[in-house]
């Protein structure tokens, strides 16, 4: 019953992966797409953010720094070592039996294994993070991450590196991760971190 249940989630999961990979597809996606994913694309943000932090809330704003980078490092590394080296799904372009659905937009498909996606798992955990420290702060403006966390999450599947449930995976695992690290920032030192 069980390995019945698995197989099914399996097809559907190779399912949607055609519809995004193969059938919802434009021009413009296939361009934007792969820079989108691209993680230098995003160093300036990530460089812009530490500098918002550290100019708008001065020495305490290294307390949230020092948590943002806990809850990135706990992500990547539970998705690496527990989920991706336990399951050790290969990867849509790798995998021989199912390569043949792919359309691959990157030059290379990468080497390591597919569930969890850790661009999925980074990137929703910054996402969440930010949120559940900054709300209360930016108010609406936090949005932006979880929308820009979701579209990563998306280009994982568009450009054929990852199955829908590799990125839904990492990004449940990321939340997680972001909210315990959000949370235990809050009660350690509360909104009073961003006095000046």
């Amino acid at each position: 019953m069980a390995s019945v249940v698995w197989q099914k989630l399996i097809s559907w999961d190779q399912q949607l992966f055609e519809k995004i990979n193969t059938d919802w597809t434009n021009s413009l996606f296939d361009t934007i797409m792969p820079f989108l994913r691209n993680s230098l694309v995003w160093a300036p943000v990530y460089i812009f953010l530490l500098f918002f932090i550290l100019l708008n809330f001065k020495k305490k704003g290294l307390w949230w720094i020092i948590f943002f980078i806990s809850t990135i490092a706990l992500a990547d590394m539970t998705g690496n070592y527990v989920f991706k080296h336990g399951f050790e799904r290969l990867r849509p372009c790798n995998d021989p039996d199912f390569f043949d659905h792919v359309r691959l937009l990157l030059k290379h498909c990468g080497s390591g294994y597919s569930f969890t996606s850790n661009h999925a798992a980074n990137h929703f955990g910054m996402a969440t993070f930010f949120f559940v420290t900054l709300g209360p702060v930016l108010k609406k403006w936090v949005w932006i991450g979880i929308v820009w966390a979701f579209a990563i999450a998306y280009a994982q599947v568009y450009v054929g590196v990852h199955y829908p449930f590799d990125v839904l995976g990492g990004g449940l695992l990321g939340t997680a991760f972001g909210i315990t690290m959000g949370s235990m920032f809050n009660k350690q030192f509360g909104f009073a971190i961003f006095d000046k």
